[in-house]
């Protein structure tokens, strides 16, 4: 199903006027936004954190599931470009990064301005063909279920919980689909720097995640933090650590340029 612009929110946003750089930041598959809940109060005071909602969930649960990957990229950047009076950056976990870096190919192929990094963890490069695997959107609920443990990151209160699995499944179902549609084109690479996280237990092979260096001609980084999938969470102090240290290279140089924004 496709959706009409307009229908992104950022969910756990505090606006800060103060602020000189905005970190948009994509969901992974389900209802992955709240992984982003405490990044506010753990990144440097100049950031401020704009975590993006997908219909379909949270205080948008009566739009509907898109599983169009398209409809879904251009509807992100729509959204995203009405917030881009101050500098920005990128931030996307596995489902969320393959949005991020299509929204700054997006944004470019628009001649709009694009983030001044890229950050995306949790997933292989996009060209980095996929591996052969079920279909996770077609599986029956038993599987899915099983896998969903198997990657541990949907607390166990939820999977204990036949109302709140039912819930969850449409919209797991619709964003598995968004990934299992997503065709990686060629194109020239990104001129921001990118940097690449990945857990140390994930089954995604070191490699691929490094392959990301080939999206960008300006610089790479690539750090590994202990953890599977869903590292974003059980090593969430070590990431904002780094991640606040990579953000404040731009604080200082970019607050000239965040007043211009505003001013105009």
């Amino acid at each position: 199903m496709g959706i009409t612009q307009n229908t992104f929110n950022f969910a756990y946003h505090r606006a800060n006027p103060q602020s000189v750089l905005r970190l948009f930041c994509f969901p992974y598959a389900g209802s992955g936004i709240v992984a982003y809940r405490n990044w506010a109060e753990a990144l440097p005071s100049e950031v401020e954190v704009c975590p993006i909602q997908l219909p379909g969930r949270g205080h948008r649960i009566r739009q509907p599931l898109c599983t169009e990957y398209s409809a879904l990229v251009a509807a992100l950047v729509h959204d995203v470009k009405a917030y881009a009076d101050k500098p920005f950056a990128f931030y996307g976990h596995s489902m969320g990064a393959l949005l991020a870096f299509e929204g700054a190919r997006m944004l470019r192929s628009e001649g709009s301005p694009g983030p001044l990094h890229l950050f995306v963890s949790g997933r292989s490069a996009p060209q980095v063909p996929r591996r052969k695997r079920k279909k996770l959107s077609d599986l029956p609920e038993d599987e899915l279920l099983e896998e969903l443990r198997r990657l541990e990151g949907t607390p166990a209160q939820i999977l204990e919980r036949p109302h709140m699995v039912k819930a969850m499944l449409p919209m797991l179902r619709a964003d598995f689909s968004v990934v299992e549609t997503y065709s990686y084109q060629d194109g020239p690479p990104l001129s921001c720097p990118i940097s690449a996280y990945a857990g140390t237990e994930d089954t995604i092979e070191k490699k691929d995640v490094e392959a990301w260096s080939s999206q960008t001609t300006s610089t790479f980084s690539f750090a590994a933090f202990p953890g599977g999938h869903f590292f974003i969470q059980s090593s969430e102090p070590l990431l904002l650590e780094i991640l606040g240290k990579e953000l404040s290279q731009y604080i200082g140089r970019n607050t000239g340029a965040s007043a211009r924004f505003q001013h105009r």
